[in-house]
């Protein structure tokens, strides 16, 4: 009996200590919680502060709070609008049997204090890297909420692109590459520049503050030569690791079509007279197809297509074809260009070279969907709207194209360029010696003009079998 009185008084002992302790320690939580006492995260906060200097650009993005809520707050999960997910924070407040009270705090005018801005970096991110990131950092936090950008392709020699007054406060050189970040009076701006062109970034305070310092470092700065009537503009359009699809041009010479006409046998002359005199009104079909063996001059004639056509189309190459049509946002971005007032009406020639695995008879088990997204393209709902053409090289024979690329109405031209007879090659040299009773191709005539002798493939031996290894 003593025993068991003995134990009951240690239960009541350690239950009211119990009972203590934890009145204990609500009474903390109450505390904290009436004098708005918060918990940190021990990873949060952490900020670089420059050694000397104002912290022009850079605190925003360097330093993220993450806190946890504050004490004497528990969170709650209810069911938002659709099936979504949300929380919020439930304080006990003062009132009527104490109930607590959702606590419905607004949202800060301030995105940034929604949104904080964090920066990572490590070994692998460039010092040109690191001034693009910082550049951000005013314009995150709304200090300078207003943007404007140009794009220079060609950049005049000794042009700086910094605008009067500027302030340098980094600058990266690589390779290839260069950035500085400068600063001025209400208005921060970034030059990003490689090989020939230039990206140049203002934020501002305002908006017209922004406009006007961009006009003032670019005023000038592009470099424009004198235009040559053998010269044409052609774009180029690739995927860069840095920027994503980019478009640049360049100038390129390019014969009239009479001085290059002799080039060619004569079936594709004809053929390419009619091409040549094509206007916006005679369009038909949207795909241009150009096939046959290498060095016939196919890019050549394109060149010159560029050159006959340049009053009403801009011609752009694609250099990268076969990612074009596996990436839909590449496609998108070249396919549906940017709507502005100096381009309206005005037809685009996409030339993608050398594609064979695209549209031969095996596409559609070799390219995926590519295939079906060149022919939406040309007519299909993607090019419905679009003043786009699609030209086509390749050197596989017209049997080998699949049915859907050659079929009537969708190709503008299909021109087979071969190589020229025997009595045109001979003509075009000016001599029997070298020239083949096959003829020749553009390039071997070339080869011969020049005094050496064309490169060419041993004949296979029969039943000899070219073998792969991996």
């Amino acid at each position: 009996m003593q025993v068991r009185q003995a134990a009951a008084g240690v239960q009541a002992r350690q239950a009211a200590a119990a009972v203590q302790a934890r009145q204990a320690a609500a009474a903390v939580q109450a505390r904290q919680a009436a004098a708005g006492v918060q918990v940190q995260h021990p990873a949060a906060a952490v900020q670089v502060h420059p050694a000397d200097g104002p912290p022009p650009v850079h605190q925003a993005a360097a330093a993220v709070q993450v806190q946890q809520p504050a004490a004497g707050v528990r969170r709650k999960r209810r069911r938002g609008p659709r099936g979504v997910n949300r929380w919020r924070d439930v304080r006990r407040k003062p009132g009527a049997r104490g109930r607590r009270v959702p606590d419905h705090g607004r949202m800060s005018a301030n995105p940034h204090d929604a949104l904080p801005i964090r920066l990572n970096v490590d070994d692998s991110d460039s010092p040109s890297d690191v001034v693009d990131a910082l550049f951000l950092g005013r314009f995150a936090t709304g200090e300078q909420p207003y943007s404007h950008a140009a794009n220079i392709d060609r950049v005049r020699s000794g042009a700086t692109l910094l605008p009067p007054g500027a302030r340098v406060l980094r600058a990266a050189r690589d390779d290839d590459r260069s950035a500085t970040l400068a600063e001025g009076d209400g208005w921060t701006v970034l030059i990003s520049r490689w090989n020939r062109g230039a990206d140049v970034t203002v934020t501002a305070t305002s908006e017209e503050l922004a406009a006007r310092v961009l006009g003032e470092a670019t005023d000038g700065a592009a470099d424009e030569p004198e235009p040559q009537p053998e010269n044409v503009t052609m774009g180029f359009w690739y995927v860069s690791p840095r920027r994503g699809p980019h478009r640049t041009t360049r100038q390129i010479s390019a014969g009239t079509w009479d001085e290059v006409r002799a080039n060619y046998t004569a079936p594709v002359a004809d053929a390419m007279d009619r091409l040549m005199k094509t206007t916006p009104e005679d369009i038909a079909g949207r795909l241009l197809l150009l096939h046959g063996p290498p060095g016939t001059g196919k890019t050549s004639a394109l060149r010159t297509l560029a050159r006959s056509w340049r009053d009403w189309c801009q011609v752009d190459c694609v250099l990268d074809p076969e990612r074009l049509f596996s990436d839909v946002g590449y496609l998108m971005d070249i396919a549906i260009g940017e709507e502005d007032g100096t381009g309206k009406g005005r037809w685009r020639l996409l030339l993608l070279e050398d594609c064979d695995e695209l549209i031969r008879g095996e596409a559609k088990h070799t390219a995926g969907q590519a295939l079906s997204r060149l022919l939406n393209l040309t007519d299909g709902l993607l090019g419905q709207g679009r003043n786009v053409l699609v030209g086509v090289t390749t050197n596989e024979d017209l049997e080998r194209l699949h049915p859907a690329v050659v079929r009537p109405g969708r190709c503008l031209a299909r021109i087979e360029v071969g190589p020229l007879t025997r009595r045109e090659a001979v003509n075009w040299l000016g001599t029997e010696e070298g020239v083949g009773r096959e003829g020749a191709t553009l390039a071997e005539l070339y080869a011969l003009k020049r005094g050496t002798s064309p490169t060419s493939l041993p004949e296979p031996r029969d039943g000899a079998d070219a073998g792969l290894y991996l």
